[in-house]
């Protein structure tokens, strides 16, 4: 048996890793609805994923890289030769295109006291549990245009576009990777719908829209026979006042003496 000197030997170097078969999750249906998006994918952050790989006395980050499924399996490589983490930017792989990006930088989660799933059902609470659980991908949508920007851009994802993700441990005291997981299956963004390829059959509705709809429509009927019923009784109320002013002129005109002409 080995002694715990040892295990935290083992440890520190580097040797003892997580379970290689740990990847990173798309995020829960329940967490996060309409996910993935056209733009952005939401995953799980990696809570105990590296437990075994953490000593103590020691500063970590997680680092979150992306690529697209496209990219060459030669260009996945997220470390170079000394074992530190690349730099690549988005701008620089062409989007993921031509290798990993760095897409994000976080703290290790707490696996000792992560977020209490039940709170998602607090109001108040909910927004903080979903930060402190899950981390949305491409949801950055200024930061490659503004120059002062200096932090680690995560900007929109591309429509319609599978990507892949992987998470690294990096040792912040000595900027080497200490461990990380596998690439995550294949997760694709959403395709951009068309107008003219959006259904609007009636059969596709649900009964309720179909309701609201009919109501609308009954509604709009009786508005516009109102207009009208106001608009034709206001005109014939116009023509009968014109009508009495008529009558009541000649009826003044015909009640006038007539002067006669006096003889010399």
């Amino acid at each position: 048996m080995c002694s715990p000197w040892v295990v935290l030997a083992f440890c520190c170097l580097g040797q003892l890793c997580a379970d290689q078969s740990l990847k990173p999750q798309i995020a829960a249906p329940q967490l996060a609805t309409n996910n993935p998006t056209l733009t952005t994918v939401a995953l799980e952050k990696p809570f105990c994923m590296f437990d075994s790989s953490l000593c103590p006395n020691k500063s970590y980050v997680i680092y979150l890289y992306a690529m697209k499924e496209s990219a060459s399996a030669i260009s996945s490589l997220v470390t170079d030769n000394s074992s530190k983490p690349l730099d690549s930017t988005f701008q620089q792989t062409s989007g993921g295109q031509l290798g990993p990006y760095k897409a994000a930088l976080f703290n290790v989660p707490n696996c000792a006291s992560p977020p209490r799933l039940a709170d998602v059902g607090d109001v108040s609470k909910v927004s903080d549990v979903l930060k402190q659980y899950l981390f949305r991908v491409g949801d950055d949508g200024t930061c490659l245009y503004d120059p002062n920007f200096l932090a680690v851009c995560n900007p929109p994802l591309a429509p319609d576009t599978t990507y892949r993700f992987k998470y690294v441990l990096l040792d912040s005291t000595e900027g080497i990777m200490k461990d990380q997981t596998l690439w995550s299956d294949p997760i694709k963004t959403r395709r951009v719908k068309l107008p003219l390829k959006i259904d609007t059959w009636p059969g596709r509705r649900s009964g309720d829209m179909i309701v609201i709809t009919s109501i609308l429509s009954v509604l709009v009927f009786v508005l516009l026979a109102g207009f009208l019923t106001s608009v034709f009784s206001a005109v014939m109320r116009s023509e009968d006042s014109s009508a009495e002013t008529r009558c009541a002129s000649q009826t003044i005109q015909q009640s006038e003496p007539t002067p006669q002409l006096s003889s010399e």
